[in-house]
């Protein structure tokens, strides 16, 4: 695909219900301006899917979306099969559709742990500030401090498209910053419908509350209520444990698999995934 392509598979997304962010074409496509595939028809677009090779070790695979009447006819499994050829030598990771995971293990997927999407309503003024007063949230910061920070939290350096999400114009970037330097990190950003917390990575519980309350902050009204979504890694009790204990509800669920073993992530310190699409 082309980058205003790109687009295309957005919208997809979108009538599927997985609700996008409304800038994530241009990140996505960022990350791997050769990673979105398109099946065609009659010079009619039936299929779409994206294969984001971040280096020769590590890829990542979404938006596999076929137009409803077009299903069932192997333009799918063509498509699937091109991707798969692009992440070749890969270890290939995916957030699937739990009632997938059969046709995945097919491929060579193996189930390492749910994420979980949670939903929330929020109000400005009901934000307090839960930054402990050793501690400081910034709304600016040295990307290198950044980076350094969040690289562990991803199996492949993909600096370039870190920078590009936490600069888009719909979206927050915070981080809590303590003497000892750099606690925790988020972004929020619009989406379709309401805003997604992701990533939200920090050290600790706390930490990770904090930047909750201050991201909602940014972008609620005092009082009207936002719906925010988070997805958190199911192994991470702390994190479905925050989430609950927020008032929110568990709206979905994907099964991150890896085609070869699981890359050894800080799922502990892990509060909000990025993206369910390029990881």
């Amino acid at each position: 695909m082309h980058r205003d392509e790109v687009e295309l598979a957005v919208s997809w997304a979108a009538k599927e219900g997985w609700n996008p962010g409304t800038n994530d074409a241009q990140s996505y496509y960022l990350a791997d301006p050769k990673g979105f595939l398109v099946g065609l028809v009659n010079e009619e677009p039936v299929a779409v899917i994206s294969a984001i090779r971040y280096d020769a070790e590590f890829g990542f695979i979404g938006f596999y979306i076929v137009k409803p009447e077009y299903r069932g006819k192997g333009y799918g499994y063509a498509l699937w099969q091109a991707a798969m050829a692009y992440l070749d030598g890969c270890n290939v990771g995916l957030d699937g559709v739990v009632d997938q995971q059969d046709n995945y293990r097919k491929s060579g997927f193996e189930l390492a742990y749910r994420n979980i999407r949670y939903e929330g309503l929020f109000k400005a003024s009901q934000q307090e500030d839960l930054a402990s007063p050793s501690s400081q949230i910034l709304t600016e910061f040295e990307a290198e401090h950044i980076q350094t920070y969040e690289t562990p939290f991803f199996p492949a350096n993909r600096g370039g498209f870190n920078l590009q999400w936490r600069t888009q114009s719909n979206a927050h970037a915070l981080s809590l910053k303590t003497a000892e330097g750099i606690k925790g990190y988020g972004v929020i950003r619009a989406c379709e419908h309401g805003y997604k917390i992701g990533p939200l990575y920090a050290d600790d519980l706390a930490s990770a509350k904090a930047l909750i309350h201050a991201l909602v902050a940014h972008i609620a009204d005092n009082d009207v209520a936002q719906t925010v979504y988070l997805d958190v890694p199911e192994r991470n009790q702390d994190a479905v444990s925050l989430a609950e204990s927020l008032g929110m509800n568990v709206v979905f669920e994907t099964a991150r698999m890896y085609t070869k073993a699981q890359p050894n992530l800080p799922l502990e310190r892990t509060f909000g995934v990025a993206s369910f699409e390029i990881g």
